[in-house]
């Protein structure tokens, strides 16, 4: 006599709760914008341009700048992504040739680089001891 194997029993509705539990988490995931600054030239991102677009990213995490240097194409579009529990933002100094506004904890903002090349010092605002450079050329 062959032995048959038994399947472990699972309730009927088991399948279609698992399933729905997957579409709500997509469906959640997908609702959000990643949010954005606040400051007039500034442009909210829903997601980052990718460097091959023209665009680059600057991270915000523990208090710095990633990367500190960077240097990107005139016009470019540069995302900020605030990585930190608090505020902040990235204000060119001496031209303020750009400004992002408060981007709040897990959000991101997005500007555009000056259209003539140089270098552009920046800082945090909110915590002037966090500092950067862009370099357009």
């Amino acid at each position: 006599m062959p032995l048959l194997r038994r399947r472990p029993h699972r309730p009927s509705g088991c399948r279609a709760a698992l399933a729905a539990s997957f579409l709500c988490l997509a469906a959640l995931t997908g609702c959000s914008d990643g949010g954005g600054g606040s400051s007039g030239d500034t442009t909210p991102s829903a997601s980052p341009s990718s460097p091959a677009a023209g665009g680059t990213r600057i991270t915000i995490k523990d208090f710095a700048f990633g990367p500190a240097d960077l240097t990107v194409r005139p016009g470019a579009k540069v995302t900020v992504v605030n990585e930190d529990s608090t505020a902040h933002d990235v204000t060119a100094t001496g031209a303020k040739a750009f400004k992002t506004g408060t981007i709040g904890p897990g959000r991101t903002a997005t500007f555009t680089a000056p259209a003539k090349s140089g270098n552009y010092d920046y800082l945090c605002t909110i915590h002037p001891s966090m500092k950067g450079a862009l370099t357009v050329r």
